[in-house]
């Protein structure tokens, strides 16, 4: 099973759920809304971070929050992984977190003012038997410890790190016949929706006094079955 998302996302929060955005992916397509920004590019690629970075700066005056929802998961047995499935995981799931996060926060210290939200995955905390994970594990888990590790780092600079640890959510990438197994795999008994991580992203990005939160979305899956 192979799933890609591929995305990055800033945004400059204005007022009451109204932002300004930027987003990045390889074949996104440019917006007609004023306030949404749209940058074609490898994510993974340190050039691409540059100009995503440089883009908010200059179009919107700052960087209030990056959402880093960047990710490949490829479901293999772990000795069955090639060398191209590990460069590739990798350079999605952390370099592209690594080269993003630097240059944001670097931009965010000058305004004593932040937040980074973290996209991992709930088979961090709680594996499961048929859906191989282990690079998923390897990098969103990593992203995890991250989290927390920059939330300590920049708590007295005023910004805030935390992440959003899904379940499956349904998607395109996801085909019908399939929904019903996914199903199974969540103790409240189907997939979440996007709007679930939309919503907590959103809640995270409001709460000012939470830092360092990893916010399971994930239907009761890593509390156990």
């Amino acid at each position: 099973m192979h799933l890609y998302l591929a995305r990055t996302t800033l945004f400059v929060h204005r007022g009451k759920l109204d932002y300004r955005v930027v987003a990045t992916a390889r074949s996104i397509k440019p917006s007609d809304d004023p306030n949404i920004m749209t940058v074609a590019g490898d994510i993974a690629d340190p050039a691409t971070a540059q100009r995503v970075i440089s883009a908010a700066v200059d179009r919107f005056g700052r960087i209030g929050t990056l959402v880093n929802n960047a990710g490949i998961f490829v479901a293999k047995p772990f000795t069955r992984y090639t060398a191209k499935d590990y460069a590739a995981i990798t350079a999605v799931n952390l370099s592209s977190v690594f080269h993003n996060t630097q240059l944001a926060i670097a931009e965010m210290e000058k305004n004593a003012s932040g937040h980074v939200v973290n996209i991992t995955t709930s088979l961090t905390d709680h594996a499961i038997d048929g859906v191989p994970s282990v690079l998923a594990s390897l990098t969103k888990g990593g992203l995890n410890t991250a989290t927390k590790s920059l939330a300590i780092e920049y708590a007295q600079r005023g910004i805030r790190a935390n992440a959003v640890s899904p379940g499956v959510i349904k998607s395109p990438m996801h085909p019908k016949e399939t929904h019903a197994a996914l199903d199974t795999l969540h103790p409240i008994g189907h997939m979440g929706e996007m709007s679930d991580v939309v919503g907590a992203v959103l809640y995270l990005d409001s709460a000012p006094f939470v830092t360092g939160e990893i916010l399971h979305v994930d239907g009761g899956q890593s509390a156990g079955h």
